[in-house]
């Protein structure tokens, strides 16, 4: 539920640029070329470390990178309209051949949903590409059923469709394909996406079927990320009422109600989605108390009527998306977690989630914490988990761990 780019740390300005010197002596490559005058640990180099850049690259081209010593970085998606110029897709320059080399980060993607993770055996609903996790930034790719959904993260990566498709062909031949990209998205990278067209699907996921809209809706259409977390819910849901804050298309609601929820209530302010939550349940001839509302002034009429439920999943929107919106997005967490502590009856189960990449887990814990003081009551934390294992993150980008799963009881 997270974009997986993030904003550039607070770190000195470089040096100033050096003197142009022209075409680095040990480029070969057919592609244009580009000289760093500074560089980081990561994959992401943004405007202020972009020293001289050939004047044939043009906004989303594949360029050679070179460090200040022209010795090779890297193969790269160049933007110099972005905040983040450079997309680190290679380190070392070498032979690079565009076609290989997106057909093998393909294969090596699937490979590893398939054959490792074993994920055709229980659901048709994954991640195929989770962007610096899979060693293709600026990219997110989920499948449904028959449909696969590109999200566009960056100009370079939308430049790059035909030949991602070409090379997701291979592994799902019968394939109908989706692109999507946020407006925000668009705005950013300077490009501009045809809307998607064509009818959905049906998925199953851990034994309940979802209707997914791969052309409309949020992100891609469905959250893959929280799979493992709603048939971990099951384990609490039976016999207990459920309230589902955030719901979106029922995820949790649905799972907690085949597992024998007593009742189910699924709150979710999109109204579009509250009508795909209530097919959804109809395709599972279950029963969900279905509502169109705010979390926040639903939550608090709640409590005011006195409501109590044994399980209350807290699922929200990515809260924190700018370093700008930090201290907002604070509050809202722990007013949310204080609201969904205080519905919970004595000895019930809270599930809180963040989907916010720029919130760590230390600073979500201490949310958490804040919310349970202010809420008097005690509050043991039992679990933490995250994403399912389809939403692998690089080593070297920590903000790809974005999702973040808190298990508690309240007394």
């Amino acid at each position: 539920m997270t974009e997986p780019t993030s904003p550039p740390p607070d770190e000195p300005e470089p040096a100033p640029p050096p003197r142009p010197r022209g075409r680095p002596a040990s480029h070969a490559l057919p592609i244009p070329w580009a000289r760093l005058r500074s560089a980081a640990s990561g994959h992401q180099l943004y405007k202020r470390m972009l020293g001289e850049v050939d004047p044939k690259a043009k906004p989303g081209d594949l360029v050679a990178v070179y460090d200040r010593a022209d010795a090779p970085y890297g193969v790269a998606l160049y933007n110099p309209r972005s905040l983040i110029a450079l997309r680190l897709l290679t380190r070392g320059v070498g032979d690079f051949d565009a076609e290989a080399f997106f057909a093998e980060r393909v294969a090596t993607a699937v490979d590893f949903r398939r054959r490792v993770l074993g994920l055709d055996a229980s659901t048709d609903a994954y991640r195929l590409v989770h962007d610096n996790g899979d060693g293709l930034p600026g990219l997110v790719v989920d499948r449904y059923g028959d449909c696969v959904v590109l999200e566009f993260y960056s100009l370079g990566m939308h430049r790059q469709a035909a030949r991602l498709e070409r090379a997701l062909k291979t592994h799902y031949p019968n394939a109908r394909f989706f692109h999507r990209a946020s407006p925000h998205t668009q705005s950013m990278e300077g490009f501009e996406l045809t809307p998607a067209r064509g009818g959905g699907t049906r998925v199953k996921e851990n034994g309940v079927t979802f209707i997914v809209e791969p052309s409309s809706g949020h992100k891609t259409g469905f959250f893959c990320d929280q799979r493992d977390n709603r048939r971990a819910v099951s384990d609490f849901a039976a016999g207990r009422k459920v309230l589902d804050v955030c719901s979106y298309t029922g995820g949790f609601a649905l799972h907690a109600k085949k597992a024998g929820a007593e009742e189910v209530t699924a709150v979710e302010l999109d109204p579009e989605a509250v009508e795909l939550l209530k097919k959804n349940a109809n395709a599972n001839q279950l029963r969900v108390d279905a509502v169109c509302a705010d979390a926040f002034p639903y939550m608090r009429q709640a409590a005011q009527n006195g409501r109590r439920y044994g399980l209350v999943v807290l699922d929200p929107y990515k809260l924190i998306a700018t370093s700008e919106g930090y201290h907002i997005g604070r509050q809202k967490y722990i007013d949310l977690n204080r609201l969904g502590m205080s519905l919970v009856e004595p000895g019930g189960i809270l599930v809180t989630c963040s989907c916010s990449g720029m919130l760590s887990w230390t600073d979500f814990l201490q949310f958490v914490r804040t919310a349970a003081g202010s809420s008097g009551r005690r509050v043991q934390i039992f679990r933490k988990s995250g994403a399912g294992a389809d939403h692998p993150f690089a080593a070297d980008h920590p903000e790809g761990e974005y999702l973040k799963v808190l298990w508690c009881r309240v007394h």
